[in-house]
């Protein structure tokens, strides 16, 4: 086991939905959180604001520094780990959270709109990735964990630029992990099995609550992969039930966004088509 207390965990896309969940899962381990966005102020149309986030990291226990940072820009992302240096003297633990999400035929896409999607998705991934390598090593290793999915192709067609830049997360995550296999640096990806409810997937009417199971899945599935040695932690493609799995919780009912009904495995079907049907789902 990998003690967290007092880590130092840059978590971006941290304002809402899974970052701001794994944020404040990761404040109870007793971590230092460095949380980045681009929302500091309200927005009427999405609820959260790293400054609320920062204050759910300090309610349970933990130490919260606010940082607005624009993903695409690398500028950006260079002087956000510069920032993380500086406030809390190194950097542990990075998670590439941040993202963008459109779903359409490859003629419906526009070249503003794939610019977009891989600039926050893939680009910045790379971007913070490379910024925090250097300083990771300097503290004798470290986690990079990437909210991105397996790399199965049956799915492209109606989503391929999105799950294009989604898979270079992944393929990053696998080719740090190899690069840095030395220093203790581990890199990884996890994705959940089923829809998360976030601002995202209920702005973009991507299901119901019947559909969706809270961000605390992935939340709890990231501290447990966090828990871990970097030093004896392979890369992997993740998914939320296999990490739980591992620790021994397979009643995922708690984090049901409806009690009543067990959430069909609608994200993973996204770039597996048929894992329901091989897991008997």
């Amino acid at each position: 086991m990998w003690t967290l207390k007092d880590k130092v965990v840059l978590v971006t896309g941290a304002s809402r939905g899974v970052g701001a969940a794994c944020a404040i899962a990761l404040a109870r381990e007793g971590c230092k959180l460095v949380l980045a966005a681009k929302t500091i102020d309200p927005d009427p149309r999405l609820p959260g604001t790293l400054l609320d986030t920062a204050r759910a990291v300090e309610a349970a226990g933990g130490e919260a520094h606010v940082v607005a940072f624009d993903a695409r820009d690398s500028q950006a992302c260079a002087n956000l780990v510069d920032a993380t240096i500086e406030r809390f003297g190194g950097i542990d633990i990075l998670i590439n959270n941040a993202g963008a999400i459109f779903w359409s035929p490859v003629a419906d896409w526009t070249v503003k709109r794939f610019d977009l999607v891989f600039g926050v998705n893939m680009r910045a991934a790379f971007a913070m990735s490379r910024a925090a390598i250097p300083h990771m090593r300097k503290r004798g290793g470290g986690h990079i964990l990437m909210m991105s999915p397996p790399i199965v192709t049956d799915a492209l067609p109606g989503k391929a630029p999105y799950l294009v830049s989604k898979w270079g997360m992944t393929a990053l995550a696998m080719a740090i992990d190899a690069e840095e296999s030395d220093t203790g640096i581990s890199a990884s990806a996890l994705w959940p099995v089923t829809g998360i409810r976030t601002a995202a997937t209920e702005n973009l009417g991507m299901g119901e609550a019947g559909e969706w199971r809270k961000p605390e899945i992935l939340a709890d599935a990231t501290v447990a992969l966090l828990r871990r040695d970097p030093h004896r932690l392979p890369f992997r493609a993740w998914l939320d039930e296999e990490v739980l799995a591992e620790e021994g919780i397979t009643d995922l009912t708690p984090f049901r966004c409806d009690p009543d009904k067990e959430p069909t495995p609608m994200s993973i079907e996204l770039v597996d088509p048929g894992w329901a049907a091989r897991h008997g789902r």
